[in-house]
């Protein structure tokens, strides 16, 4: 149906950045958001971001403010999630999220793991 396809992850230092890109193929009919979440071991799945196709709004969690930015190619179907001082409390697999207009069910790309350590 649809397919989300995550890259961007791996080890980075305390204060570094990654950039993380999230391409959406298949059946899609039309996207009503994208956005970033992350799971840590033994933890819950977190809310980071979202941002809207119609209008580019954006919505973040309070722990990435100021630190993250997401950010839409539309033509491309593709999100990115622009990681800076990172710190190593954002270790985790980070998920990329689709959900589209008229569709209760969302979609979940594979994970990819951001580690951030000295």
């Amino acid at each position: 149906q649809v397919q989300l396809v995550e890259s961007g992850g791996g080890l980075v230092q305390p204060g570094g950045s990654l950039r993380l890109s999230c391409a959406a193929s298949g059946s899609i009919v039309s996207i009503y958001a994208m956005g970033w979440y992350r799971q840590a071991p033994g933890k819950r799945r977190d809310f980071l971001a979202t941002i809207l196709t119609s209008d580019g709004s954006t919505n973040y969690a309070d722990s990435v403010k100021g630190r993250f930015t997401i950010s839409r190619d539309n033509a491309k179907n593709t999100v990115y999630l622009q990681m800076n001082s990172l710190k190593p409390e954002d270790t985790a697999v980070y998920y990329c999220n689709l959900q589209q207009r008229y569709r209760a069910n969302g979609y979940w790309g594979q994970g990819t793991q951001v580690t951030v350590s000295s």
